[in-house]
C-alpha cells in the first residue's frame, strides 16, 4: 500500500471500539430482550449455519454482477473516489472467478486513502459475510434477542472472534436470522483485526458497515446491498468514508453442484416445498 504524495498513509480498516451506535431503518422494531420459545439458542445457531452451509455452496452456482462505490467526504462533498464493476461467476471446483466491465482511474489518494489487498478481500468476502458449521468454532456466539426487520421477525446475535490467528481477518458484529427460514437476512459490523504500527504513521482503518440480504428464486437470502459510511480516527486527522456495494443480477447456471435445501436437492427452477414467497417489502436496501 502506497500513500499520495505529501499525504498521510491511510488503507481502509474498521476499529476496535464497540457497537455502540447501530444502524436503525424505519421499518426496525425495538430489540426485545427475550428467549426464543420452541428451540434453545444453540438449536437455533446450529440451523441456521446449516443452512449458511448450504447457502454458501448454492451462491457458487450463480453469477452476479458486483458495483463497488468507496469515497472520502468533506461534509457532503465528494474529495476521492474509487469505483469498480466486475461479473462475478464460479467454476466446477468453486474458483471464484471475476470479469471487470468498468474501473475508472482512481482519485481516491486526493481524500488521503488508498486500499490494499486486504480492502479488496473485505469487498468479496467480508462484507458479504458468511457463517457456516465449518466457521462456528472461530466465533464466541452471544444471543441477545428478537427484532422485526421490515415484514421479518428475527433472531439476533452478537458474534467476535475467540481469538486472533497470524494475519488472517475476521468479522465482529452483529447478525438477524429469520425466524421462519433460519437464514441470515442482516449484518452488522466490521472486520478485525485493525492494524497500528508502533513506529511510524501507518495505520490500517476500516469503517463499519451493513449488509441486507434478499431472497433469490425463492430459496436463500443472497446480499445484495453494502453501505459504510463512517468516521475513521487516525492519528493525524479524521477521514469520512463512504462505501457502497451492490450484488445484482443473480442468475444460476447449469454445473456438476447441486443446490441442497434442508439436505434434498432442488432441482433448477423449482421452489423448496412450504417456503415462503420472496416479498418485494423484505429486506428491501435502502436507496442509494
Amino acid at each position: 500500500m502506497k500513500s499520495a504524495p505529501g499525504r498521510l498513509l491511510f488503507c481502509l480498516t474498521l476499529l476496535a471500539c464497540g457497537l455502540a451506535a447501530l444502524p436503525v431503518r424505519a421499518q426496525e422494531g425495538p430489540l426485545e430482550n427475550i428467549p426464543p420459545k420452541d428451540a434453545t439458542p444453540e438449536e437455533i445457531i446450529q440451523r441456521f449455519s446449516a443452512k449458511e452451509a448450504d447457502f454458501a455452496k448454492a451462491r457458487d452456482q450463480y453469477t452476479y454482477r458486483q458495483e463497488v462505490k468507496v469515497q472520502t467526504l468533506d461534509g457532503e462533498t465528494v474529495t476521492g473516489e474509487y469505483k469498480e464493476v466486475f461479473d462475478v461467476m464460479f467454476d466446477d471446483k468453486r474458483r471464484r472467478m471475476e470479469n471487470v466491465v468498468f474501473a475508472p482511474q482512481s482519485s481516491l489518494e486526493q481524500g488521503g486513502l488508498s486500499m490494499d489487498q486486504g480492502d479488496f478481500e473485505d469487498i468479496r468476502h467480508r462484507m458479504p459475510f458468511v457463517l457456516t458449521t465449518e466457521d462456528l468454532p472461530q466465533y464466541n456466539i452471544l444471543y441477545v434477542g428478537q427484532q422485526q426487520e421490515d415484514q421479518v421477525h428475527c433472531y439476533v446475535f452478537d458474534i467476535a472472534p475467540k481469538q486472533i490467528e497470524g494475519k488472517k481477518r475476521y468479522f465482529q458484529g452483529r447478525i438477524w436470522v429469520d425466524d421462519h427460514d433460519f437464514q441470515i437476512v442482516k449484518t452488522y459490523g466490521k472486520s478485525v483485526p485493525d492494524i497500528r504500527k508502533k513506529h511510524g504513521d501507518e495505520e490500517n482503518l476500516y469503517p463499519k458497515f451493513t449488509t441486507w440480504r434478499q431472497q433469490i428464486d425463492g430459496q436463500y437470502w443472497f446480499p445484495v446491498y453494502t453501505r459504510a459510511d463512517d468516521e475513521l480516527h487516525f492519528k493525524m486527522a479524521d477521514i469520512h468514508i463512504r462505501e457502497i456495494v451492490k450484488y445484482e443480477d443473480y442468475k444460476r447456471f447449469g454445473s456438476n453442484v447441486k443446490i441442497l435445501y434442508e439436505g434434498k436437492e432442488i432441482p433448477k427452477g423449482e421452489k423448496p416445498p412450504e417456503q415462503k414467497k420472496p416479498d418485494d417489502k423484505d429486506q428491501s436496501p435502502p436507496p442509494k
